[in-house]
């Protein structure tokens, strides 16, 4: 076990140890070497390599199937989001044209005050 410490506080409560405690453990510091450069040895050229034959697929392997399969599901998907784009523009055309007509009335009638605009009709009935 190892001995006591005397301990001696400051004024405002830091302590002070006295004597260094036989337990612990001085960790050495170490500076890092200093970075130096170091040259290559050697200097690699990067050369074009010739490109390999492409490898054929092997007889009775081209897979057509599957290729019409991914054709015909990308044209689908391109039919059905084509679709969908056009019933939303038709949607959003028939709400601004329905709006613009409500206001294209409104504005005749507030225009003319609801009279008829320099039409006159005399109605004259003679019994005789």
């Amino acid at each position: 076990m190892p001995a006591p410490q005397t301990v001696v506080y400051l004024a405002d409560g830091t302590p002070i140890y006295s004597q260094p405690s036989p337990a612990a453990t001085l960790i050495p510091f170490q500076q890092p070497a200093p970075i130096t450069a170091v040259a290559p040895a050697a200097v690699h050229q990067l050369v074009a390599q010739p490109l390999a034959a492409p490898v054929p697929p092997a007889p009775g392997r081209d897979p057509w199937p599957a290729r019409l399969l991914c054709g015909g599901v990308g044209v689908g998907a391109a039919g059905l989001g084509l679709g969908f784009a056009l019933q939303a523009v038709a949607a959003a055309t028939t709400g601004l044209a329905l709006l613009l007509g409500v206001l294209v009335v409104a504005g005749v009638l507030l225009r003319t005050g609801g009279r008829s605009s320099g039409v006159s009709v005399r109605v004259n009935v003679r019994n005789g």
